[in-house]
């Protein structure tokens, strides 16, 4: 694919001015990229809270909750880690615990019916959460002829759906094993996170003759700096507080998509907790009456 020679016009958000979601911003300028290498330029992208505000696996699992694939307690437990997500950024043991549940559960499910209901979540949920600010970078990217891809921890059916709606070249996540059609609760490799990000994309990289020196990464999170550190263009996008930190110590460019009031460490997403606060309320309220209705 051809690499992008153009000059970079000035970033109005490379300097710490935020950009509002509702506001008419100027268009996310892409770094020019050198002439020279011999590889082709790829452009690396984290889902959650980079291109979709939260956990997009916590919207997947309210959606499986309302056609009866979870208990209450399941969508308690997975309320608590997207409140806590969005509050202090990620938190391994958190994500390994919230994924060992979610895997158990899914254990004898179809594979289409999942994937099926995916696609419904993206439309009802996921397509409205997109950062506009994120989605410009992105296509800008594309413009520019660069191969675009996802690198979540997110199951890579969902990636894979996010990838293909925004016309991206791809994407890496998470592969839960499935055996004829059906899910087995065991996982294929590791939960596509922090260290092992960084080992897919050189893998990829070799695979696809990827020039990883003129090529680009997005992320949000302290998990994200191996893919980061990976890269000649690294960008850090509504990092919390340690990747702000860590940006901040090694000279990389941070972009605020969230809008002004939530570029601060106390800026978080109101509407989600929320909405979050919400769900985990209804279930409290739900096994309140059912408690009574026993009793």
């Amino acid at each position: 694919m051809p690499q992008s020679t153009a000059p970079a016009p000035r970033d109005p958000d490379q300097h710490g001015d935020p950009v509002a979601d509702g506001a008419a911003a100027a268009e996310v300028a892409t770094p020019a990229v050198p002439a020279a290498g011999t590889g082709r330029v790829a452009a690396f992208f984290d889902v959650d809270n980079t291109i979709i505000r939260g956990a997009s696996s916590f919207h997947l699992a309210v959606g499986l909750w309302r056609r009866g694939f979870f208990q209450r307690t399941d969508i308690v437990r997975f309320a608590v880690h997207q409140i806590r997500y969005l509050l202090f950024g990620e938190n391994r043991e958190q994500i390994d615990e919230v994924r060992s549940r979610a895997l158990e559960i899914m254990r004898g499910r179809s594979v289409a019916e999942v994937v099926a209901i995916a696609e419904d979540i993206y439309d009802e949920v996921l397509a409205l959460r997109i950062f506009p600010g994120t989605q410009r970078l992105l296509d800008q990217h594309i413009r520019a002829g660069h191969e675009v891809w996802l690198v979540t921890a997110t199951p890579v059916e969902i990636a894979d759906i996010i990838a293909r709606r925004l016309g991206t070249t791809g994407a890496l996540g998470t592969v839960a094993e499935h055996k004829d059609g059906f899910y087995t609760g065991r996982l294929v490799g590791d939960l596509l996170h922090g260290k092992a990000k960084a080992s897919s994309v050189r893998a990829l990289a070799d695979k696809e003759g990827l020039d990883l020196s003129l090529s680009f990464a997005y992320g949000d999170s302290q998990n994200d700096v191996p893919i980061l550190s990976e890269v000649g263009f690294p960008c850090a996008i509504n990092p919390e507080g340690r990747l702000r930190k860590h940006a901040a110590e090694v000279g990389w460019p941070v972009r605020e998509f969230r809008g002004r009031r939530n570029a601060t460490r106390r800026g978080v997403d109101a509407a989600t907790v929320a909405g979050s606060a919400w769900v985990l309320g209804l279930v409290i309220r739900a096994v309140r009456r059912r408690l009574r209705g026993g009793a």
